[in-house]
């Protein structure tokens, strides 16, 4: 296939801007329930690990329906904004106090639920958290994210293929939480199952200074070099927000290919700093993006931050990427991190082109006028495998999504 034909482009089709269907590599989904929340000093958000704290107090106290409803109003406004496939890096395993539930997959099955009711595309990363920290104690709310064994964590991978093999909307991938979560020995025999079975391999790197301190505390150096120096980079791996990298980690993900996802309406959110995306680039690395914790749900802005805050890391105009760049990293790049790597052809979004955002764009640069200036206010449809999903800026069932989403809130008494 012509590489140039293959490339992902927008286009104009019926008096519409037509688009390849956006991903996001990463999601935590129930976190859409913490936005607005945290923002002030006066709450206990006020650093990153506060606001982790927050994050805690609401993982206690999920009910499945309550999972099922979050994520299902996260995805609805997801698709709004133009996304047709998510990567959800589910954690949230176990009942309170980390007791499994009668069917383990319950929890991962809401989120799977959610998705096909809203009709995009899922990724069920089914993520390893196998302890609080090198040498800490779990908090009560982490007890549900913890497995026994890498054995069960396995077995639920077995489970979760199986159980979806014949939906070719829903993929699954493995992952280790962190270098924190999980220890050396459980990363390895989750990378290699991974290798054996095909799939993606996702991991938080380097989001936080901390967590570099604390991995030189057991190991002696940071994440993403540990990782190299175990062979444990490859094509498949995903390092979601690679933020405080060295030279020669930068130059690690780039020699093996790998994907780095950047989620900078999060990144942003909780402080953690900008990420080195030119060098990244130059690297060989393979960019995407995720919305992380659904701090936004500006599809367009996830993706062009990932240029306009180099430029700031930078001081300087056109650090990194353009707008073919930046859509390749949207589209084609986020959908094979998630295991659908082929599948971005197959999903459209409608512009209208009209709307003030877009208006009166030139058409040779139509990939940079999209990418950095419209907002979700120009979708007008979505379809997924030739299914609308959006019609008229709507999804048909908002109203009742809406109304799911508030009545958890205020069973979380967050409303």
């Amino acid at each position: 296939m012509n590489p140039e034909q293959d490339a992902p482009a927008i286009r104009y089709v019926d008096g519409r801007w037509v688009m390849p269907g956006l991903a996001t590599a990463h999601s935590h989904a129930f976190q859409r329930a913490l936005r607005g929340r945290t923002q002030r000093r006066a709450t206990r958000a006020g650093t990153f690990r506060g606001w982790r704290e927050e994050m805690y107090r609401l993982a206690e106290r999920l009910r499945p329906d309550d999972l099922y409803a979050i994520s299902r109003f996260a995805y609805t406004e997801l698709a709004m904004s133009g996304v047709t496939a998510v990567g959800e890096f589910h954690y949230v395993h176990h009942g309170p106090g980390g007791r499994p539930y009668a069917d383990r997959l319950e929890l991962a099955d809401a989120v799977v639920r959610a998705a096909r009711d809203v009709g995009i595309r899922i990724c069920l990363i089914r993520t390893a958290y196998l302890r609080a920290g090198y040498e800490q104690s779990a908090a009560p709310a982490q007890e549900r994210f913890i497995d026994p064994s890498v054995d069960e964590v396995l077995m639920d991978l077995d489970l979760l293929r199986s159980r979806y093999a014949d939906d070719p909307n829903v993929a699954v991938a493995a992952a280790a939480h962190s270098v924190r979560a999980v220890p050396l020995p459980q990363i390895r025999t989750l990378a290699a199952y991974a290798v054996a079975n095909g799939l993606p391999f996702h991991m938080h790197v380097c989001e936080q200074r901390g967590e570099l301190e604390e991995c030189k505390a057991e190991h002696g150096t940071t994440p993403v070099a540990l990782l190299s120096g175990e062979g444990l980079l490859s094509s498949r791996f995903v390092a979601v927000h690679a933020t405080h990298l060295d030279e020669a980690e930068v130059a690690a993900l780039g020699d093996n290919r790998s994907f780095v996802c950047i989620c900078r309406t999060t990144e942003r959110d909780l402080g953690d700093g900008l990420p080195t995306t030119s060098g990244l680039l130059c690297a060989g690395a393979r960019l995407c993006v995720g919305v992380d914790s659904h701090a936004g749900e500006n599809a367009f802005e996830e993706v062009r931050a990932v240029e306009l805050d180099e430029r700031s890391r930078l001081e300087m105009r056109h650090a990194a990427a353009e707008g073919p760049d930046l859509l390749d990293a949207a589209t084609k790049q986020g959908y094979a991190a998630c295991g659908f790597d082929g599948q971005w052809r197959e999903d459209r979004v409608c512009l209208d082109r009209d709307d003030p955002s877009i208006a009166a764009i030139d058409p040779e640069l139509a990939s940079d006028a999209v990418l950095f200036g419209a907002t979700p206010r120009a979708v007008k449809s979505v379809s997924v495998a030739g299914k609308q999903v959006i019609a008229e800026g709507r999804h048909d069932r908002h109203e009742e999504t809406l109304n799911q989403y508030r009545a958890s809130l205020q069973y979380l008494e967050m409303i």
